[in-house]
């Protein structure tokens, strides 16, 4: 499973980088992240979002049981390096918390109500997280 969901991510980012943002019809970006554990870098295709003048990733991981790993590198290590319309980037991960997250959660699912029935099924509660790009 590890091995296919890794060599899936590896074409999605490979057909990301050839054709640009959009991807089956998905906002998407690269996100490179710096293991929690191992202090290496980790990239990974995910989708985005756009609220209120801010980039958002959700950590909702198809609805899995479990944060993806991803998420738990940023919180970790919040530096990251961004893809995205052709351009390349750091930022700063910050999650959102409170009603802030709540709120903004709910506007997404306005725009992709799969976030619900996502949420619906797991028992964690999905992170919602700004990308801040950091200062050239």
């Amino acid at each position: 499973m590890i091995d296919n969901l890794k060599e899936r991510n590896q074409q999605v980012i490979e057909e990301f980088r050839a054709a640009g943002r959009r991807l089956e019809g998905r906002p998407l970006l690269i996100l490179t992240t710096t293991g929690a554990r191992t202090g290496r870098p980790h990239t990974t295709p995910t989708m985005f979002a756009e609220d209120r003048d801010r980039i958002l990733v959700i950590a909702a991981a198809a609805g899995a049981p479990h944060h993806p790993a991803w998420y738990h590198n940023l919180v970790a290590n919040p530096t990251v390096t961004v893809e995205r319309d052709g351009e390349v980037y750091e930022a700063t991960a910050t999650p959102l918390t409170g009603e802030d997250r709540d709120e903004t959660f709910e506007r997404l699912v306005e725009h992709l109500p799969f976030l619900a029935e996502y949420q619906a099924g797991v028992t964690r509660r999905i992170p919602v997280i700004e990308l801040q790009r950091v200062a050239a």
